[in-house]
């Protein structure tokens, strides 16, 4: 019968050698997804890529449903679609709104699933974050979203990473209503458009009562000026 010895220390040294490899293997991963980001800054969008005048509605919603039957209604009157960004967590308590939006012509984005800080989460945080909004609304509404807002414009490399990874285009902005703000008036906030607005502009907005005062005038501001308003996909080639 043949002894057979166990020599620990070569073990130990096999098994150092296979963590530290496991380790290098993280870290040249996460090299190479931060590097993918840093070549696909276009994967990032604070306004549009087209040489039209034409502008982007957009709406975050997390809260306000109560004013945004109002909405669909002002931007129906006057044949406009916009682009709507739900999170997953407002999408699952307001259905009926959601399926309200596809059915009026409006584009559905994704807010992530709740309203967190997506800059503080790591890319597995940013992933479930962004898979688990996709999901619900993709069963709400039978529509895969293309485009992901970040709450509050806040993200990271990891953040774009998990977003492109289901396909999506991150969207910011280049003019913000502020619209969230106590002191936000309609005349501030009309004034805050108007302003900044041009060519392929981003116009942040969300389900709020001075937004809703301002919106006819706003509307007519920009068509008197010439321009289209419609939703981030007309304004993204």
């Amino acid at each position: 019968m043949k002894v057979f010895f166990i020599n620990y220390k070569k073990v130990s040294i096999i098994a150092l050698i296979i963590v530290i490899l496991l380790i290098l293997f993280m870290l040249i991963l996460n090299f190479q997804r931060s590097s993918e980001v840093f070549n696909n800054k276009e994967d990032v969008f604070y306004k549009g890529n087209i040489d039209e005048k034409v502008v982007a509605f957009t709406c975050n919603v997390d809260w306000g449903e109560e004013y945004l039957p109002k909405m669909f209604e002002i931007f129906e009157e006057n044949n406009i679609h916009i682009t709507f960004f739900v999170t997953g967590k407002w999408a699952e308590k307001n259905t009926d709104l959601l399926i309200k939006m596809k059915e009026l012509g409006h584009e559905i984005g994704s807010h992530g699933y709740s309203h967190k800080d997506y800059g503080n989460l790591n890319y597995e945080e940013n992933r479930n974050e962004i898979k688990k909004a996709n999901d619900i609304i993709m069963e709400k509404t039978g529509l895969e979203p293309v485009f992901f807002a970040p709450p509050s414009g806040s993200y990271n490399d990891q953040t774009v990473i998990a977003a492109k990874e289901f396909g999506y285009k991150v969207i910011m902005w280049d003019v913000d209503t502020i619209d969230w703000r106590k002191d936000s008036t309609k005349e501030k906030i009309t004034s805050r458009v108007m302003n900044k607005v041009r060519k392929g502009s981003i116009v942040l907005m969300h389900p709020k009562e001075e937004t809703i005062k301002a919106l006819p005038t706003i509307i007519k501001l920009l068509m008197d000026r010439g321009y289209k308003i419609g939703k981030v996909s007309d304004i993204i080639a």
